[in-house]
């Protein structure tokens, strides 16, 4: 699919929860170690042209008391975090220059500094891309569409834990609010 070309000026990189602990657990359509070096590939092309790169975490305290406990028909599952689960993947880095965002929810928003360093850089576009795309890619696309953001959504550079939940979210949801395109088509829209 060819897009229209990105002004790297006003468009940053937001890659969602490629962290050790979830890009350990089983990933589809594409697996964690495609997604990731799809990412890498948009990383560093964001890095070579001067715009910005935040990489997005899941954080929680040791004593679990920061998490969401919502009452609710499939509760989630509570399990202790080993060490390193929310490290962000060395193939990303992170690089000197990214801004790194803690979260400790689906979407990166709330409760973060995102939007802030966003808006104090000029951006008015970011891509997107990360592990699980209908939790915390398709959450904090639904609060950037809600802050009047731009959005292009790197298919090949994010994944689910089943192909039917990464397929929705890519064919009702996100089409709604942004644009979805490969990643070496966002590379091209990039330029040289």
């Amino acid at each position: 699919m060819s897009i229209r070309p990105i002004d790297p000026t006003t468009t940053a990189l937001v890659l969602i929860d490629l962290q050790r602990g979830i890009a350990a657990m089983p990933a589809q359509p594409h697996e964690a170690g495609l997604v990731i070096a799809n990412a890498s590939r948009l990383a560093e092309r964001f890095r070579a042209l001067g715009a910005p790169v935040f990489l997005v975490h899941v954080v929680a305290s040791p004593d679990g008391a920061d998490r969401l406990h919502p009452d609710a028909d499939e509760a989630m599952v509570r399990r202790d975090v080993p060490a390193g689960f929310s490290d962000i993947v060395p193939e990303l880095g992170p690089k000197p220059g990214d801004i790194v965002i803690d979260k400790r929810q689906w979407g990166a928003f709330y409760g973060t500094h995102l939007d802030l360093q966003l808006r104090r850089r000029g951006i008015r576009t970011i891509v997107l891309g990360g592990i699980s795309t209908n939790y915390g890619v398709e959450s904090t696309a639904r609060d950037a569409f809600e802050r009047a953001f731009d959005m292009i959504f790197a298919e090949d550079a994010m994944s689910a834990r089943t192909a039917g939940d990464h397929e929705f979210a890519l064919t009702r949801i996100v089409p709604r609010i942004g644009r979805v395109a490969a990643t070496d088509d966002i590379l091209g829209a990039l330029g040289d």
